[in-house]
C-alpha cells in the first residue's frame, strides 16, 4: 500500500469517529438536502434535462478538438488572449510571466477549484506576490491555512462558533458575533483589497464556444468585483468546461445552481467576452484565459471513463455520498473529493498513488442518481479498479488472494472443501485487522448449504 493510501486510511478513521465533525457536516448537509429537494421540485422534466445535459457534454468531449479553437478564435476577436497550458507548472509559469511583466504585487481571487489544483496561492506566495481569496468560505479556510473541504462550500466543516473564534483571534471581533456580523467584517476587509489589487484571478463555470466567452456563477458578487476593479483579469479554466453555445446556459445554469445549492438560479451570473471595449465604462484592460489540460486528456483518452469530464462541479454527489458524509473532504487529500474526485483524480494525478480512492465507495449508486448530467459514477469507480489491476498496480498478496477466492467461488466442491470452522479461523487470522478492526467479522456456519441440503434429503 502506498503512502497516500495509508494516510487516507488514518485520516478517514480519525474523521469517522470525530463526533463534533460528524455533527457539523450532518447539520450542513441536512440543510442542503432540504434546499435541494425544494429546488428539484421546481424543475419540469428533470430526467429529460439530465439526458439533454449528458448528450451536450458528450458532444463536446467527442469534438473538443473543434470547440477549443472555436472558443479561442471568438475570444481573440474581442481582444482577449488565450494561453494553452499542458500542466500545473506551465500554467503557474504563464501566470507569473503576466504578473511580473505588469509589476503586479497584489492579486485578488474568486473561488476556483482549478487554482487549488495547480496550487496557485502557494506558488504566488513563493514568488512574493500576495494572493487573497475573496469568496467568504475560501477566505476562511485561507485564514486557517487549510484547503477547501468541499468543491462548492469550502468551509462546510466549520460551525459558526468556529468561525467566530477565528475572527476573534485574527481581527478582534466579539467571540459571540453573529454570522451577519462576521460577514460584515469580512466585507469591510475585502472591499479595500479589490481597489488595491493589480490583478484579478478567477476560474470559470463554463467556456462558451460560439461567443468566445466565459460564464461565472456565484452568490456573493466577489467574482464581479475581482474581474472589474483590477487592470488585469486572468481566468484559468479546465478544457472540459466547454459548452457549444450561449443558448446552452438556459439548461446548465439552473441545473448547476439547483444541484449545487438548491437555488433556482444563483445570485450573480456573469458572461465575460474579453477586456474592456472602447465604448464600455468598466472591466479590465487585459484579459487572459488559460486553458488547462493537467491530465484531462489522459482521461479523455479513456473511452469508458471520459464521462468523468462531463462534470459541471455542482457537488451533489459529495452531499449524497455516505462515505463523504462520514470522512469529510480533507481525508481524500486531493482537490476534488467525494465520488467524482475518486473517478477523476487517479487520471489527473496518477493511478498508482490514487487508485485507493476508487475503493472508498459503498457502490450504492446514490452519486449516479443525483448527477445532473447523468455520469455513471459508480460504474466509473469499478472501471478504475479494473484498470489498476490491468496495470499491475496491486500487490502480489492481493492478486493471489483474489485468484484463490475466484477459484473457490466458481466450483461448489472447492467452496465446500474447507469446513466452517476452518473458514472462521482463516477469517480471524487474515482479516481481523483489515476487515474486522472496526466491524464484526461474519460467522460461517459449521455445515455448508450442500451438507445441510443433503441431510434434509436423507430425512
Amino acid at each position: 500500500m502506498g503512502v497516500v493510501a495509508e494516510e487516507f486510511l488514518v485520516a478517514s478513521e480519525q474523521k469517522a469517529f470525530d463526533k463534533d465533525h460528524r455533527r457539523i457536516i450532518n447539520y450542513n448537509i441536512g440543510k442542503y438536502d432540504a434546499a435541494f429537494a425544494r429546488g428539484l421540485s421546481k424543475i419540469i422534466n428533470l430526467e429529460n434535462n439530465k439526458r439533454k445535459g449528458h448528450v451536450l457534454k458528450w458532444k463536446v468531449m467527442e469534438n473538443l478538438d473543434k470547440f477549443l479553437p472555436e472558443f479561442e478564435a471568438n475570444f481573440q476577436k474581442r481582444g482577449g488572449k488565450v494561453i494553452w497550458a499542458n500542466d500545473a507548472e506551465e500554467a503557474n509559469r504563464e501566470i507569473l510571466n503576466i504578473l511580473k511583466k505588469a509589476g503586479v504585487k497584489k492579486v485578488v481571487k474568486s473561488k476556483s477549484m482549478v487554482t487549488e489544483e495547480i496550487q496557485l496561492n502557494e506558488f504566488l506566495e513563493h514568488n512574493q506576490i500576495e494572493s487573497l481569496e475573496t469568496d467568504l468560505g475560501e477566505y476562511i479556510v485561507q485564514l486557517l491555512g487549510q484547503k477547501p473541504y468541499h468543491i462548492v462550500t469550502p468551509a462546510m466543516h466549520l460551525s459558526k462558533e468556529d468561525i467566530a473564534k477565528l475572527f476573534n483571534e485574527k481581527f478582534g471581533t466579539p467571540i459571540d458575533s453573529t454570522p451577519e456580523q462576521l460577514t460584515q467584517k469580512a466585507r469591510e476587509i475585502l472591499r479595500e483589497k479589490y481597489v488595491q489589487a493589480d490583478a484579478g484571478i478567477t476560474g470559470a463555470n463554463f467556456l462558451i464556444a460560439d461567443t468566445g466567452s466565459i460564464a461565472i456563477t456565484e452568490n456573493e458578487g466577489n467574482a464581479r468585483l475581482t474581474t472589474s476593479f483590477p487592470k488585469i483579469h486572468i481566468a484559468i479554466v479546465g478544457i472540459e468546461k466547454m459548452i457549444p453555445s450561449i443558448a446552452d446556459l438556459d439548461l446548465f445554469w439552473p441545473m448547476l445552481s439547483t444541484h449545487g445549492t438548491g437555488q433556482n438560479l444563483t445570485a450573480y451570473n456573469t458572461i465575460l467576452s474579453g477586456p474592456r471595449q472602447a465604448n464600455e465604462t468598466d472591466g479590465p484592460e487585459e484579459m487572459y484565459v488559460i486553458l488547462l489540460d493537467n491530465g484531462r486528456t489522459n482521461l479523455l483518452a479513456q473511452k469508458d471513463q471520459r464521462q468523468g469530464l462531463y462534470c459541471i462541479r455542482c457537488g451533489a454527489c459529495l452531499n449524497a455520498c455516505p462515505v463523504y458524509k462520514n470522512i469529510g473532504g480533507h481525508a481524500y487529500n486531493t482537490d476534488y473529493s467525494g465520488p467524482i474526485g475518486s473517478v477523476i483524480t487517479p487520471h489527473l494525478r496518477g493511478m498508482e498513488d490514487f487508485k485507493h480512492l476508487s475503493y472508498a465507495s459503498s457502490l450504492c449508486g446514490k452519486c449516479t442518481e443525483v448527477c445532473p448530467v447523468k455520469i455513471d459514477i459508480h460504474k466509473m469507480l469499478l472501471l478504475n479498479r479494473r484498470d489498476s489491476v490491468k496495470d499491475n498496480l496491486v500487490t502480489t498478496k492481493e492478486r493471489w488472494g483474489w485468484a484463490i477466492w475466484k477459484k473457490g467461488m466458481l466450483k461448489r466442491k472447492m467452496e465446500d472443501y474447507l469446513s466452517g470452522d476452518t473458514k472462521n479461523f482463516l477469517l480471524k487470522t487474515f482479516f481481523k485487522n483489515t476487515w474486522g478492526n472496526l466491524r464484526q467479522l461474519p460467522n460461517v456456519a459449521k455445515k455448508s448449504f450442500t451438507e445441510q441440503w443433503m441431510e434434509k434429503g436423507e430425512q
